[in-house]
């Protein structure tokens, strides 16, 4: 298996921090079409030449070359969201006169 590819790296139009990394040659024609509609429009981010050393800000490369060869692609998930931040948000606050 090669340790290198020139991948393209799409955002999703619905979902932040969410994208598609793809074999540049193939794009986004072979994805699977329920995954699409999840996806949304994938928006070009960028083009780059994948290492297993390169740096990737959320994803370890080896396993995002390793996706683009078993499936096609590696969808990168947003990071979750912390459980106390969600509550804090919930907590209805109020004004102190």
């Amino acid at each position: 298996m090669k340790q290198h590819l020139i991948v393209e790296v799409f955002r999703s139009s619905k979902h932040d921090g969410m994208y598609l990394y793809v074999k540049k040659s193939v794009g986004l024609k072979d994805i699977p079409e329920e995954l699409m509609t999840r996806f949304g429009k994938g928006i070009s981010a960028m083009t780059m030449l994948l290492t297993k050393e390169s740096k990737l800000a959320r994803s370890n490369p080896e396993k995002v070359i390793e996706g683009i060869h078993e499936k096609g692609f590696y969808l990168q998930l947003p990071p979750a969201k912390e459980e106390y931040l969600l509550d804090l948000y919930k907590t209805p606050t109020q004004a102190v006169y």
